[in-house]
């Protein structure tokens, strides 16, 4: 019989998952696994228990949560020399990554898809030496997602990310970053900077661009350039908000490889997760080596090499 981890955290999104555990081991079950449930207790638990596992116990881990569960699963395994695939429940407030690679929203259509989809070859992050699954960013609103409190992020979903980040609007700090990559060169003063593979973030689509691949070997860059007045900050926002890139206060480019040096060290956010204080720093994209569970009918797509 084949095995199954089963991690996740009991207290993401609005609690959603705990009267559905039962229905969803039911499904692991009914696909063949033997299932091992570990309910995270802490911060950074997912992460150990998929590092300290035995190689020969499971053929597939499967997690439950947002963003910072996935992430940690996936830092964790990255880790190991031998690796399994991935299956992903997801049960945070905004889900970018698996709304990018179509997880069904529902979860048991999600735990289905866990044990019977197909296995997909993604792209996947390294920072200096940690690791992201789909964003790694600074500046404007980038603490939000870790600052905000879990009550209120259940309670109000999205629309906590915004008013929390709508309290500090007028005292958006600039760092002067030195940024290169494929041979180039550029320096400026930044207000926000993220390296991402999603077609979202934060719940916005279009921010990075339409011609998203997850497994091209390339992430999307964008910088946001620090406003001269507050009447540009407006068509910056105004920009967000309508999901259009304004080339006038934004570098954009695809790359796999990328540094950012800077004169004081910057707080970093890693999927929604703090991701500590650096003056250097060095994203590399480790091309298809993330194995996840992906709906069948929408493999051809996700695999498509070409811009459409």
């Amino acid at each position: 019989m084949k095995r199954l981890l089963f991690i996740y955290n009991p207290h993401a999104g609005k609690e959603l998952l705990r009267p559905k555990v039962s229905d969803i081991v039911d499904i692991f079950v009914k696909a063949g696994y033997e299932v091992t449930i570990y309910p995270t207790q802490a911060y950074r638990d997912a992460h150990k228990k998929i590092r300290e596992y035995d190689a020969k116990t499971y053929d597939l881990v499967v997690c439950s949560g947002g963003d910072g569960t996935i992430d940690e699963v996936v830092s964790g395994m990255m880790k190991r020399k031998e690796r399994n695939p991935i299956g992903y429940i997801p049960t945070g407030t905004t889900n970018d990554f698996a709304n990018s690679l179509h997880i069904p929203k529902g979860l048991l259509k999600a735990a289905d898809n866990a044990v019977n989809g197909t296995v997909f070859s993604c792209d996947v992050g390294r920072f200096n030496d940690d690791t992201f699954v789909y964003i790694a960013a600074f500046g404007l609103f980038t603490d939000v997602s870790y600052e905000t409190d879990q009550t209120m992020k259940n309670v109000l979903g999205h629309l906590a990310y915004i008013l929390e980040g709508a309290k500090r609007i007028f005292s958006v700090p600039s760092y002067r970053v030195k940024v290169c990559h494929d041979g180039e060169e550029f320096e400026d003063e930044f207000i926000f900077g993220m390296v991402t593979n999603s077609r979202s973030v934060g719940g916005f689509r279009s921010m990075v661009g339409k011609q998203v691949v997850f497994d091209d070997g390339l992430f999307e860059v964008t910088l946001i350039k620090k406003p001269g007045n507050p009447i540009e900050l407006q068509e910056i926002i105004a920009a967000l908000l309508i999901e259009q890139i304004d080339t006038k206060y934004m570098y954009t480019f695809k790359t796999g490889y990328v540094t950012f040096e800077s004169l004081e060290e910057i707080p970093w956010t890693l999927d929604g997760e703090f991701g500590g204080e650096h003056d250097y720093v060095e994203v590399e994209n480790l091309k298809q080596q993330l194995e996840i569970m992906v709906p069948k009918e929408h493999i051809e797509e996700l695999m498509e090499k070409q811009d459409k």
